[in-house]
């Protein structure tokens, strides 16, 4: 009898573990797009826009975009759901949805020195059907101008970090740094010569030379799924940038462009460039440039990247197949996207943003976001 009621409370728990055991894996695996991912347990969200919410002085043939901290159902992003408006009046335009960025095309310019505000609504979902988490709108007001040049690059949510890199990101010397450096998919031991410290939430490390954080693929949830998105926004803008066609101007200067004026427009060199002592590139505040450069890049020892006119380093973009070299003491503006590494030798400033699809050394550098 003592020993029926004890197989009893046996079986009994026995029962209760494999019932626990069931609910927690089906818990884990449950929402999974990509095996062990997790990457359904993320919940939507919006993680940037451009413009920008209050941005003003917006170009009147502006495209709207949207990126995503995920991947979503492309299907679910359409111009029921992705919609602008001036006050309460539609605005007409083609949305389309490519990698985590959605973009909303007006079908004509923008009026000129109007408000417009932009909306999202949990309509969009991801592949699972989970709905963005609350409807996104943000405003912004147009000038009277148009942008010249090609339509600008969708950063995404690379957009967040003035450095970022896949294998390391190394300094020596006494850098400074104004803004986030990530890393993905190198471990934070790839993170050398900044002396970081770890935050107590475990996602984040600090540095002396860094006005910012620090993130890595092996800090805590969430950086390394916020890193993977950034590291596939940035080879996303990369290959945008290296498929453009119709370039306004090839093979510039045999790819010496040293003291030439470049106005905005798209640049295309079956070779490498090089600007031993300095260029100007000449333009208004929306303007863009981007340059499509086949082999390294290379900016001599003191040369000068000069903006005129109001152009801004947030719009002109190097897209380099090769390795960057930024010379000695060398001043620089732009955003860099390297398929290899990225190397500032000693003393050179840059107003911009570096994207190494390797690794970025530094020495001594002063490195600023636009």
């Amino acid at each position: 009898m003592c020993g029926s009621k004890v197989n009893k409370k046996k079986n009994s728990k026995m029962r209760l573990l494999a019932l626990l055991s069931v609910i927690f894996i089906s818990g884990c695996s449950s929402d999974n797009n990509t095996p062990g991912a997790g990457a359904n347990l993320i919940i939507a969200s919006v993680s940037a826009t451009n413009p920008d919410d209050t941005d003003t002085d917006v170009a009147i043939n502006r495209k709207i975009t949207a990126t995503f901290n995920k991947e979503m159902d492309a299907a679910t992003i359409t111009s029921a759901t992705f919609t602008l408006v001036q006050g309460t009046t539609p605005v007409s335009g083609i949305v389309t949805y490519t990698g985590t960025t959605a973009v909303f095309s007006p079908v004509n310019n923008l009026a000129s020195n109007t408000s417009f505000t932009a909306n999202l609504s949990t309509g969009i979902k991801d592949p699972s059907g989970k709905a963005l988490e609350v409807n996104k709108s943000w405003s912004f007001t147009t000038s009277a101008t148009t942008a010249l040049g090609p339509d600008p690059l969708m950063l995404g949510t690379a957009k967040n970090y003035v450095l970022l890199a896949k294998t390391g990101v190394s300094t020596t010397g006494t850098t400074t740094v104004v803004g986030d450096i990530g890393l993905s998919p190198s471990a934070a031991s790839s993170l050398t010569g900044f002396s970081e410290t770890l935050d107590a939430t475990g996602t984040f490390s600090t540095a002396a030379q860094v006005t910012g954080n620090l993130f890595a693929a092996d800090y805590s949830p969430p950086s390394p799924s916020k890193l993977t998105t950034a590291v596939l926004d940035m080879q996303t803008a990369y290959t945008d940038a290296a498929g453009r066609v119709l370039p306004d101007f090839t093979e510039l200067g045999a790819g010496n462009i040293d003291g030439l004026t470049l106005v905005p427009g798209l640049y295309k060199w079956g070779t490498g460039v090089t600007v031993p002592i300095g260029v100007t590139l000449s333009g208004g505040a929306n303007d863009i440039w981007i340059f499509q450069i086949a082999q390294d890049l290379i900016i001599g020892n003191g040369a000068i990247v000069t903006l005129s006119g109001g152009a801004q380093a947030k719009n002109i973009f190097w897209q380099v197949a090769g390795q960057v070299t930024l010379g000695t003491t060398s001043d620089f503006k732009g955003i860099l996207l390297s398929q290899t590494l990225i190397a500032l030798n000693t003393g050179a400033t840059m107003n911009g943003r570096a994207f190494a699809q390797t690794a970025i050394t530094l020495d001594a550098n002063a490195i600023t976001a636009p």
